[in-house]
């Protein structure tokens, strides 16, 4: 006999080995496919979160743009109900205008203006003080002038809020 297996022999070594490999693959392949399953979850949460990412991505500065022109356009109704407030006033005082009493009331107190016939008084306030310092002006002061020169200067160099 010879020291080398038989056909059939072989045949059997290699179909226990194929079966092993067989049995092995398939295991290997049951393996894949659970942790297959188990990574679908993992894969539709990172797509939805990809999805959401995006989504967000997208409409964020859509609805900045948006929420922004709605102020802009909150702020002009405002503005033009002031407008509008303004409009009323200006007509109220064109009204007045348009009234032949009303004009002559003004031009007699604003311009001073007078009917034919009539006099005009200007009363002018003794009471009032002048308030532009009190420098001398006038040659009857019997100080030399640089004496007044001087005492100006001085003046000029105290605060305000000491005089």
């Amino acid at each position: 006999m010879s020291s080398r297996p038989s056909a059939r022999a072989r045949a059997t070594r290699s179909g226990d080995s194929g079966r092993k490999v067989a049995e092995a693959a398939a295991a290997s392949w049951r393996g894949r496919l659970t942790k297959a399953r188990g990574n679908r979850r993992t894969v539709r949460r990172v797509a939805l979160g990809v999805v959401v990412l995006f989504l967000v991505v997208l409409v964020a500065p859509t609805l900045r743009a948006y929420l922004q022109q709605r102020s802009d356009i909150d702020a002009m109704r405002d503005k033009v109900s002031q407008q509008r407030l303004t409009v009323e006033e200006l007509q109220a005082e064109q009204a007045r205008w348009e009234d032949r009493a009303y004009v002559e009331q003004q031009a007699r107190t604003r311009l001073k203006f007078v009917k034919v016939g009539e006099k005009s008084y200007t009363v002018i306030d003794p009471e009032i003080k002048d308030t532009t310092g009190s420098i001398a002006h006038g040659s009857d002061s019997s100080e030399p002038w640089y004496d007044t020169v001087w005492a100006s200067m001085q003046a000029a160099d105290v605060p305000s809020n000491r005089r």
